[in-house]
């Protein structure tokens, strides 16, 4: 590894990692208290699922190389692979869902959208309702942990109700949420550029999956998206190279080929168009710190 990538690496941490500090758990998931401060300043990724509640509380979370303000009242929901750090300040009082991904699918459906739209929107502020009903699901979830006997069926009822409550959230606060909601076709077209971005990349494919002309998907995604569904499309690509780029000890071309490119300069040329920078200089940048200041969080 040169010194470059070591900057760059990014640990992948498993549920095991996190048993010692548990407040209640099993082998399918753990929950934990978050009291006071908290700091994690290298990048890092788990394997499994998330979510985290805030009651009270302040601080700075990085996701995927975005500085997200904690704040009172929020859940902060995270995917394997999405890489992140952060600081959490003194006077926080949060908890945590910790789950493994087999136990995961057995209510990752009540997450009602595509996952990407979660990892776009990773923050959600919450009402006081919201907050009030998550707060009792969760704190009904350690209970049932603490049991000698804990029912899994229970414990994925209450997960599969804090999903509920966590899209419903999230639909009321991001207008993306709305349109995938009411216009289907395209929740299903952001559905399979999750399965199929690293294979196909024209909108013709997409368009014939969901019978449709090319033409007219496009037309949905600009009357209700603002964009083209080509630029849906490299958003989904460009996602995943940030990813790649910072996560991993791959070369470009490694992972230029990965992302189905025919060659290291034409995914160099569609990575600049989409960020302004090239994937040496990404990667090159991606260390530098940009904390933003609490204060902002009004």
């Amino acid at each position: 590894m040169d010194k470059r990538n070591s900057k760059i690496w990014a640990p992948v941490i498993s549920l095991d990692g996190f048993r010692k500090e548990q407040t209640a758990g099993r082998d399918e998931l753990l929950f934990n208290e978050l009291h006071g401060e908290r700091l994690i300043d290298k990048p890092h990724k788990h394997d499994f699922f998330i979510i985290n509640l805030f009651d009270k509380a302040s601080g700075v979370h990085t996701i995927d190389s975005i500085d997200h303000i904690i704040k009172d009242h929020q859940v902060h929901v995270l995917f394997p692979g999405q890489m992140h750090k952060w600081h959490v300040y003194a006077g926080t009082i949060g908890y945590q869902l910790m789950i493994e991904r087999s136990f995961f699918e057995h209510f990752a459906p009540f997450f009602r959208f595509s996952f990407t739209n979660y990892q776009n929107h990773p923050v959600i502020d919450l009402t006081a309702d919201a907050f009030a009903q998550l707060h009792y699901e969760f704190e009904s979830v350690k209970q049932e942990l603490k049991r000698e006997n804990s029912l899994i069926p229970l414990i994925t009822a209450r997960a599969g109700v804090i999903a509920a409550i966590v899209s419903r959230e999230a639909e009321s606060a991001f207008t993306e949420f709305k349109v995938y909601q009411s216009v289907p076709r395209l929740a299903k077209f952001n559905m399979l550029i999750d399965e199929f971005f690293r294979e196909q990349k024209l909108v013709a494919f997409y368009a014939e999956k969901l019978h449709i002309s090319p033409n007219y998907l496009n037309i949905l995604c600009k009357k209700h998206l603002k964009i083209s569904a080509t630029q849906l499309i490299h958003q989904r690509i460009s996602i995943e190279a940030k990813r790649l780029l910072q996560s991993t000890e791959r070369s470009i071309k490694e992972i230029a080929f990965e992302l189905g490119f025919a060659d290291q300069a034409y995914f160099s040329n569609f990575f600049k168009q989409q960020t302004g920078a090239s994937p040496s200089d990404f990667r090159e940048n991606i260390h530098v710190e940009k904390t933003p200041s609490p204060l902002k969080a009004t």
